[in-house]
């Protein structure tokens, strides 16, 4: 699926929704195991998030990959973990407010 800023995907295994903040390429992101659709895409039966992808997303929260090239911002959690082809995601680090002594 062409990924790219402002892309509204949802997933197929559970309630999750995201949009990707900062992307780009042909990239497949999964959640709960599988392919993650187009939000807009027709609502089928949810499955259930396969072993070793259903810890959960949780919603406010931007995932990124190892070298933080892909950001997606959690609109509605779900049970699936959030993928980008093959690798899981993680949530990002905020970062430190500067000391004020």
């Amino acid at each position: 699926m062409e990924l790219r800023p402002g892309s509204r995907l949802k997933s197929t295994e559970c309630d999750t929704e995201v949009i990707a903040v900062k992307a780009s390429g042909d990239r497949e992101v999964s959640c709960g195991g599988a392919p993650m659709v187009d939000a807009t895409a027709e609502a089928g039966e949810k499955g259930t998030p396969v072993e070793g992808a259903a810890e959960g997303t949780q919603m406010g929260k931007r995932y990124v990959n190892d070298d933080e090239s892909i950001e997606l911002l959690c609109t509605k959690p779900g049970a699936g973990s959030l993928g980008l082809d093959g690798a899981s995601l993680t949530i990002k680090a905020s970062k430190p407010l500067p000391a004020s002594d």
